[in-house]
């Protein structure tokens, strides 16, 4: 079946045991054994929980892989699959990564041995360069955040295969709906289900699929040791917030790519970064490898003087962290996703001091140009008053 009915008919739709349009929610911690010699699927919520395994079902048929988990975070589930890597290992990394996953690399896998190397992996002679003998892993985002640099999956796969390294990549941005790397040889993707997964800014969860068995049956083994498992109720939640995913992508990326091209015309920004743009220079790569561009764009408005005024007049969107919901999230990298990444580090890395994430929702895209026009046409007046 095409992604757009797999969403709604993946196998974990019903309940089978009443016919239910919508998989119950077993809130227990344990299960009776009916016979201690032959035990059940299920003992213990943290080994197993079959509205959690529903969901786990789901993401592994959506993502094309064999086997699927899921974690109280993205976090959670980035941070269980980097326990694959051992001490004295090497992972090479896209070097304009989450915050969040630049720490746990940075500040502590560093104190339990394990290297990171954060390169460009948009230039396949940086990452080559990159290698060392016991380098393990390639860890990409793509589209990266907040930049969107695009990485080509396919050489990503080569370079891993050539290296016998485990290729890793965050689909956050663009979920299965617009793009499958397991499809391309990927070993292992993630997600924070959190985002569009979710999509509605009231659950905090993590995924990863995996493409083979010997790979689940060490992430199932990880899963139960470390025990960052989801709960029953988000498991629901996501569950829920997958049937209507191809619906909230669409017109959400619709209405960036909108915004994106209206921004390349205002005379207060710099610069705009949304891969659906002709001139963006991952944008061939982007069409060749995933059949959306996504809901997110970033957009420079030249320092963060500018970017306080233009946050205080702004009304729709609301200014966040997080993304991919259905309401418009307007975040600052710098003070929020981004965090975590030294100054130096992150200007390096092209994420200024002005620039602006914006990931777009559902709301009437005009709305939400007339917003930004005000808040960027009143924070030049606020700069001119001063």
């Amino acid at each position: 079946m095409r992604i757009e009915t797999l969403l709604l008919h993946n196998g974990n739709e019903l309940d089978p045991q009443t016919g239910a349009s919508s998989v119950p929610i077993y809130q227990a911690s344990t299960f009776h054994q009916f016979d201690i010699d032959k035990p059940g699927q299920f003992d213990y919520s943290r080994s197993g929980n079959p509205t959690r395994q529903a969901l786990e079902d789901t993401i592994a048929k959506l993502e094309g892989g064999c086997r699927g988990f899921a974690f109280a975070s993205g976090m959670a589930a980035i941070s269980t699959v980097f326990l694959l890597l051992s001490k004295g290992d090497h992972i090479i990394v896209s070097q304009d990564v989450y915050g969040g996953t630049y720490r746990i690399l940075t500040q502590v896998l560093s104190r339990f041995g394990i290297d990171s190397t954060f390169v460009n992996t948009t230039k396949t002679e940086a990452i080559t360069q990159a290698l060392r003998p016991n380098t393990k892993a390639i860890y990409i985002e793509t589209p990266s955040n907040p930049t969107l640099k695009v990485t080509d999956l396919s050489e990503i796969v080569r370079i891993a295969k050539e290296n016998k390294l485990l290729s890793i990549v965050d689909n956050t941005f663009l979920t299965p709906y617009y793009q499958r790397p397991l499809a391309f040889g990927f070993d292992i993707v993630v997600h924070s289900a959190t985002k569009f997964l979710g999509g509605h800014s009231d659950v905090v969860a993590g995924l990863v699929a995996v493409r083979d068995e010997q790979l689940a049956d060490q992430m199932k083994t990880l899963q139960n040791a470390f025990g960052a498992v989801l709960g029953v109720q988000d498991s629901w939640l996501i569950l829920r917030g997958l049937k209507t995913l191809q619906a909230r992508l669409d017109i959400s990326s619709k209405n960036a790519e909108k915004l994106a091209v209206w921004l390349q015309e205002h005379k207060e920004v710099e610069k705009v970064y949304y891969t659906g743009l002709e001139e963006h220079e991952g944008h061939r790569i982007q069409c060749k490898q995933a059949s959306g561009h996504g809901a997110v764009l970033s957009f420079d408005v030249g320092s963060g003087e500018k970017v306080r005024q233009l946050l205080q007049k702004i009304r729709l969107p609301i200014v966040a962290v997080s993304l991919g919901s259905v309401e418009s999230i307007l975040s600052y990298p710098a003070l929020m996703s981004h965090a975590a990444m030294p100054k130096e580090v992150r200007l390096k890395h092209g994420i200024t001091d002005g620039l602006l994430r914006f990931s777009v929702g559902l709301e009437n895209v005009e709305d939400l140009m007339e917003d930004l026009s005000q808040a960027l046409d009143s924070k030049v007046s606020f700069a001119v008053a001063r």
